[in-house]
């Protein structure tokens, strides 16, 4: 890695931190019209931020390196670090004093849609510092869609680019239409948050909180501007279907929706990782449904409501909640416990392991029983009607395998902090995984992670970053190889 190439990173690096210093003055604004002492803290964080990042970026102005895998990486991971540390800082200045520890996992939790708080009191909270909460999460879920659109795919540690399923003939050429997707990929996506809110705001809920909400639904992100989530609309049924549909929306691949909307692609639809995703939130949603008529005698809509409700946030990675679930029973705690790990769609704001890799998974495992009865068969591994190389075989297992090992230090540096075992185990999953709510008293549904100590949160923090960049693109920076000629 030269130094033109790492100059040239902490460039990009820098413009965005300009332009997330220009939306600090969107809370500002917010605070502004509610009359709230706060808006001083995003105005001189926007001028701190904005400044910081000007200089910076005067600074490192150059030619642009040669486009490489290895700049590629070290651009994610520089981008994603910036963007966190950036936008910890309205956190640290504001009314609430929080701790630099404090303020940067409520920063990382936000920019990679995990939704896991440290923040007790949200309903007395700054406006603006909830409205912050919420752009964050809207901003990462775009920065999301791109993650696993444009630059996972291409660095060759997963994800179905939209380039691939549109046409192989431009599959050596991805970038020569990347203006004309960004556009649409921006305006589907926040057409689809204005629905959102709307539907909201139709339902009952009010504006501030239907506008909030609708940007951390469609971003999976599940920032909410109360400490009970939705357990607030528990009693508004349509409430919670609107959230479960556009979450469910958060979880499907824009590449898909692009070709759908914008080129009236319908055989797109039938993309196979959208009915793998589908099909396990049906599936929990109705047990669990029938589970809760027959064990606690709830009402079969309300059960319904309620399971479909928890399952697709949990299954999406957004963190809403509509009850304790950990209350439902022993099959409905562990059936979450399961959901935690699955995701959506390679390409959507959703993070997990994701379906597609299910399905290459199993066919590997299906492909590995045949070939114990017939050695000598050979027979490609397969995603719907194309096949899968073996480079994206690779890729699946190096991640799964990955996720797994991390998941396991990550559990046992969280013991060590004096953390139960429920704590740690599913505390460092929901971080991988960027859920957001993990299980037990602390950090369960109705908890949160304010009383962890601030080792935990630096571990947590750095989990969240691993699981959404994927984990090996963090990994691979790591490696001398990486910083060898």
């Amino acid at each position: 890695m030269n130094r033109t190439a790492i100059r040239a990173a902490i460039h990009v690096a820098a413009v965005f931190a300009i332009y997330l210093s220009a939306a600090m003055l969107i809370p500002a604004a917010v605070d502004l019209y509610y009359r709230s002492k706060d808006w001083h803290v995003f105005a001189f964080s926007s001028l701190f931020m904005g400044g910081l990042a000007m200089a910076v970026a005067l600074a490192t102005r150059g030619r642009p390196p040669q486009a490489t895998t290895r700049f590629g990486f070290l651009l994610v991971n520089l981008l994603w670090l910036t963007l966190a540390i950036a936008g910890a800082v309205p956190f640290m200045a504001s009314s609430l004093s929080m701790s630099v520890a404090d303020s940067f996992f409520e920063s990382v939790s936000g920019i990679t849609t995990t939704g896991s708080t440290v923040i007790n009191g949200l309903d007395r909270a700054p406006p603006g510092l909830l409205l912050w909460r919420s752009l964050l999460n809207f901003m990462g879920g775009l920065g999301v869609i791109a993650l696993g659109l444009f630059f996972l795919p291409f660095l060759n540690i997963g994800g179905v680019s939209y380039f691939k399923i549109e046409s192989s003939d431009i599959e050596d050429r991805p970038f020569e239409r990347f203006q004309t997707f960004a556009v649409s990929m921006i305006g589907i996506y926040t057409l689809l948050v204005f629905l959102c809110a709307v539907c909201y705001a139709a339902a009952g809920m009010g504006g501030f909180d239907a506008v909030n909400h609708a940007m951390s639904t469609l971003a999976t992100g599940g920032m909410s501007t109360h400490d009970t989530s939705f357990a607030r609309y528990a009693e508004t049924p349509a409430i919670l279907w609107i959230a479960s549909i556009f979450m469910f929306i958060g979880g499907l691949p824009f590449s898909i929706m692009i070709l759908f909307i914008v080129r009236g692609r319908t055989d797109a639809l039938r993309d196979p990782q959208i009915r793998v995703f589908a099909g396990y939130c049906i599936a929990f949603s109705v047990m669990v449904a029938i589970y809760l008529r027959v064990n606690l005698g709830m009402p079969f809509f309300d059960a319904l409501t309620h399971s479909t409700f928890n399952f697709v946030s949990i299954i999406t990675t957004t963190g809403f909640a509509s009850d304790d679930y950990t209350l439902w029973g022993p099959f409905a705690v562990a059936c979450l416990f399961v959901a935690t790990f699955l995701g959506g769609c390679s390409g959507s704001t959703t993070g997990g392991i994701k379906a597609y890799r299910f399905l290459v998974l199993f066919e590997l495992m299906g492909n590995g029983l045949r070939r114990l009865i017939y050695p000598n068969t050979v027979q490609p591994v397969r995603y719907g009607d194309r096949t899968i190389n073996e480079d994206m075989q690779r890729s699946v297992v190096l991640f799964i395998a990955a996720f797994f090992v991390l998941w396991a230090i990550t559990t046992i540096l969280l013991s060590a902090t004096g953390l139960d075992l429920i704590t740690s185990m599913t505390g460092s999953l929901t971080a991988m995984t960027n859920v957001g709510p993990g299980m037990g008293e602390i950090i369960g549904p109705v908890g949160n992670f304010s009383s962890l100590p601030d080792t935990a949160k630096w571990i947590l923090s750095a989990a969240m970053l691993l699981g959404r960049l994927e984990i090996l693109a963090v990994f691979v920076i790591f490696t001398p190889t990486f910083w060898g000629r």
